[in-house]
């Protein structure tokens, strides 16, 4: 009698089956799991285990055989316990017991009878069909907050290597360019002069594109600022006198503008709002002076203890 056969499928419906003389397979629904270390999602099952101590017969599995073979009831309960009875003299000799769709058994120490269930198949029937499969983590980029924090810490700088990569690009094309020419014996010095002009032209276009792109990416100035175009500031009537500005940062966004005057007023600063530049960039300054010598020294000053990207900006007057 194949008796594990009658037990799996009494576990579909049942949490506990009671082999008579012998011990009980019970099962526990689980959730869902991720098995992280092998990247799977287990999906929800029943868990299965042994007791040995459920023993006493309850009369499900012997039952449910009745039912099926159309016996009587203790012709079928002597059959068990016979098949119970050959399953304890295996353990006893040191062998192990499989059990098709059940489990391995096999005797420990002091007479115990140890269980390892099988990985299938599922009892738990509302996950009929769902079986373990391979997951992939999933990138997530989170770019308002990226760009809300680069814009408060980013310097900006153009690397070396940015500008030996523009210098380079005119030369390789002039020099592609005078081969042709002197291959097809056009007059080289007239046709390498205007188009010089013309890719010139390009790469000056292509530079202030650069420039540009980087300026509403960062935050503050890296070193000595480029040579960029004059600002046109819209400066308030209170700082009207003050000529000349040490900057602690350009904004892309006005509010943050804001949070970083009044994090400089409460460090002390005599902070505040300068206006925009030509690029849209709220513009916000330590302190402004109107002695050139003055904002000079001051400017030292926070560079040595506070911020090497401070700059200082004089405006001319009108």
């Amino acid at each position: 009698m194949r008796l594990e056969h009658y037990i799996g499928e009494l576990l579909y419906r049942h949490n506990c089956v009671v082999v008579p003389n012998f011990g009980a397979f019970l099962v526990n629904s689980v959730s869902a799991q991720i098995d992280s270390k092998k990247q799977t999602l287990i999906p929800p099952r029943k868990l299965l285990s042994f007791n040995q101590r459920l023993s006493t017969n309850d009369g499900l599995l012997i039952s449910h055989l009745a039912e099926i073979k159309k016996k009587p009831y203790d012709t079928l309960l002597d059959q068990v316990e016979q098949e119970a009875k050959k399953w304890m003299g295996t353990l006893e000799k040191g062998e192990s017991l499989l059990l098709d769709g059940i489990g391995k058994l096999w005797m420990g120490k002091e007479q115990k009878i140890l269980f390892s269930p099988e990985d299938t198949p599922n009892y738990l029937t509302t996950s009929f069909g769902l079986s373990t499969f391979t997951i992939s983590p999933i990138s997530r980029e989170k770019l308002k907050e990226e760009v809300v924090a680069l814009e408060e810490r980013v310097p900006f700088s153009i690397t070396p290597e940015k500008r030996q990569t523009l210098g380079i690009r005119p030369f390789l094309k002039y020099a592609a360019i005078m081969l042709l020419v002197l291959s097809s014996g056009v007059s080289a010095y007239q046709f390498y002069s205007n188009h010089q002009k013309q890719q010139q032209l390009a790469v000056e276009e292509e530079a202030r594109e650069e420039v540009s792109r980087y300026i509403q990416e960062a935050t503050f100035f890296e070193s000595t600022p480029l040579e960029l175009p004059a600002f046109h500031l819209d400066i308030s009537k209170k700082t009207s006198e003050a000529r000349h500005h040490v900057i602690a940062g350009a904004f892309r966004v006005r509010e943050n503008a804001n949070k970083k005057i009044a994090t400089l007023q409460q460090q002390g600063y005599k902070a505040h709002y300068l206006g925009t530049n030509s690029y849209g960039l709220h513009q916000v300054a330590y302190a402004s002076f109107s002695d050139g010598n003055e904002a000079l020294q001051f400017l030292r000053k926070i560079k040595a203890t506070v911020s090497r990207d401070a700059w200082m900006l004089s405006v001319r007057e009108k």
